[in-house]
């Protein structure tokens, strides 16, 4: 029997596409918030740099979305996804 996964569409914020050729989405194939940014962290390792502080640690300015809803207030990167889902990456902006 072959498995095959979700493919959930994230967006990329135009401050981080220059690390992934430009686009503005990436169709990734996962069936949870790990295993998206895992497969994003090894096809494009420029946008893991800024995605995680150490392996398996979001960097703290980086906030993940799951349908409009901040994966902090999910299941964090154990969220799951399913089929319709939406992933965006949205760095923190400070200023003052």
């Amino acid at each position: 029997m072959t498995t095959t996964s979700t493919i959930i569409p994230v967006a990329i914020p135009t401050a981080l596409r220059a690390q992934v050729d430009g686009q503005s989405q990436l169709e990734i194939p996962g069936e949870s918030v790990k295993a998206i940014l895992e497969s994003i962290n090894t096809q494009y390792p420029d946008l893991g740099k800024r995605l995680f502080k150490t392996e398996g640690e979001l960097n703290r300015f980086i906030n993940i979305y799951v349908n409009d809803e901040d994966i902090r207030f999910l299941n964090n990167l154990d969220t799951e996804l399913k089929a319709g889902d939406e992933l965006a990456i949205v760095p923190a902006i400070a200023g003052g």
